[in-house]
C-alpha cells in the first residue's frame, strides 16, 4: 500500500481512496493522525527553546544583517 507524505497508508486507486474517505466520515474506521517524524521529542523541545533564546538575544542591527545575508543568498543566481 502506498504511503502519504507523513508515512500514512493510503489506497492505491481513486475508488479505493473514495471508499476509505467514506469509511472515515461514517465512523467505520478511525483516521490515524499521529505523526512520527523520527525525531526525539525532547530534542525538538530544546531546539525551540534555543531558537527563542537566540532571537531574544539578537540586536535589531544584527537581525537586519542576518536577514540581508539570507536575502542575498536566496536571490543569488
Amino acid at each position: 500500500m502506498p504511503r502519504g507524505p507523513r508515512g500514512e497508508k493510503r489506497p492505491r486507486d481513486v475508488v479505493g481512496n473514495a471508499v476509505h474517505v467514506m469509511k472515515i466520515l461514517t465512523g467505520e474506521i478511525e483516521e490515524s493522525t499521529e505523526i512520527d517524524d523520527g525525531k526525539d521529542p525532547a530534542a525538538k523541545a530544546l531546539g525551540k527553546k534555543g531558537g527563542a533564546a537566540r532571537a531574544k538575544a539578537l540586536t535589531p542591527e544584527r537581525r537586519r544583517e542576518i536577514a540581508k545575508k539570507a536575502a542575498a543568498k536566496r536571490w543569488q543566481s
